[in-house]
């Protein structure tokens, strides 16, 4: 019998336990808070300046495609932020209308004031983002 230092099957388990709790300890923080916007400074950090708060409409929002986000402005004054990448099968959102953000590939569509679904497949709502809004900027956390 092998040591279990030197048993294939119990090295292959430890490696697959250590890659999975670094997995699950990386996803545990993906997809920010609550996505609500606030008029306090970007974070110490920075953030990353998405663009002017003018640019979204009010009861429309506007896809950053190239920092994989939407932003939404449901009502005058109030900013929401989520991914913009479809929780159905990983498409990036094109579009916002009507109300609800849309996916090119499969048709889902979510609502702009909290990213739930709206209109399938996807069945799982868009994860939330954290922004700020300060002296008209829109700056992603």
């Amino acid at each position: 019998m092998r040591d279990d230092d030197t048993d294939p099957v119990l090295a292959r388990r430890t490696a697959l336990a250590v890659l999975g709790a670094g997995v699950v300890a990386g996803c545990s923080t993906y997809g920010g808070n609550s996505g609500a916007t606030s008029a306090a400074p970007p974070p110490a950090g920075g953030g990353t300046e998405l663009g002017a708060a003018g640019d979204v409409p009010v009861g429309g929002g506007k896809v950053f495609a190239d920092k994989q986000v939407v932003v939404t402005q449901p009502a005058a004054g109030t900013f929401a932020a989520f991914s913009a990448i479809c929780t159905h099968q990983g498409c990036t959102v094109d579009s916002v209308a009507d109300g609800t953000i849309n996916c090119p590939c499969h048709g889902s569509k979510f609502k702009i004031a909290d990213g739930s679904v709206a209109n399938g497949p996807a069945a799982q709502p868009l994860a939330k983002k954290t922004i700020t809004v300060a002296g008209g900027k829109i700056t992603l956390a």
